[in-house]
């Protein structure tokens, strides 16, 4: 991936086109994640919604057991999101380039643990599904964070709920009947550029579904690894930019 246009996605400076296609990205990877990571432990896990949910059910039904796996994976999630609040905050007050970066790199590197680990950690008996169910529920409020702050609460990509909601909003919109409007009142018209927007992230989540489910049904746990390396194209740039500012920072000092 070329060094400017990844600088331009994942840098510090920001614009609309570079958080929308950050974002379409982000929503492939996250579609695939949730689509493996079911297949893996039979739950999804980049939405909270289902989880609290089942939580409830299981409660009345008395599964307690399956309560407190509940409870760990939306304590996992709050806990990636803070995680990336943190990450994005103190890089910021460094004024570093990657302060969005970072965050990404973090979850490339736990998709790169969970592809080369995961077949050992399936031969643990009772821990492999509550350690993975909270692992990628870390991993998706760690994503869906730094797309919140990065473009203002905009865009989310970890679940299409919103999405989909706000299409229909567009839809409905587009398809009011002006005509006979009384006098004082506004004009209804549809943003038809978000509505674009808003298809391209479902379609990009959807189509993130399908290579990972795909993937993992053909090459298991390793299938991650692909996702990893888009995540490190994406956010390399600007950490590298950081590094070689680190380095030529102490090369100065030492001729001091």
């Amino acid at each position: 991936m070329p060094f400017a246009f990844a600088r331009r996605l994942t840098g510090r400076q920001r614009s609309a086109a570079a958080d929308r296609q950050l974002g379409f990205a982000l929503a492939f990877v996250a579609g695939a994640i949730n689509a493996g990571g079911f297949l893996a432990v039979q739950q999804y896990t980049s939405h909270m919604t289902g989880i609290v949910s089942s939580m409830a059910d299981n409660l009345a039904l008395g599964a307690h057991d399956l309560v407190w796996v509940g409870v760990g994976a939306l304590l996992s999630f709050m806990a990636g999101a803070a995680c990336s609040a943190v990450m994005v905050n103190m890089a910021r007050r460094r004024q570093l380039n990657s302060e969005y970066a970072a965050p990404l790199l973090l979850e490339a590197l736990l998709l790169l643990c969970f592809g080369v680990l995961g077949a050992r950690l399936a031969e643990v008996r009772g821990l492999f599904v509550p350690v993975t169910v909270m692992l990628l529920c870390f991993i998706m409020g760690l994503q869906n964070a730094v797309i919140t702050k990065l473009s203002g609460s905009v865009i989310r990509t970890t679940h299409i709920t919103g999405v989909v909601t706000d299409i229909g909003i567009e839809i409905g919109k587009l398809l009011y009947w002006n005509v006979g409007q009384p006098s004082g009142h506004g004009r209804v018209l549809a943003d038809r550029q978000r509505l674009g927007v808003l298809i391209r992230l479902a379609l990009a989540f959807f189509c993130g579904g399908v290579v990972g489910a795909l993937g993992f049904k053909q090459l298991g746990y390793i299938s991650t690894l692909p996702l990893a390396l888009l995540l490190v194209g994406l956010a390399g740039a600007p950490a590298i930019d950081d590094l070689l500012a680190l380095g030529r920072a102490w090369r100065s000092k030492l001729r001091l």
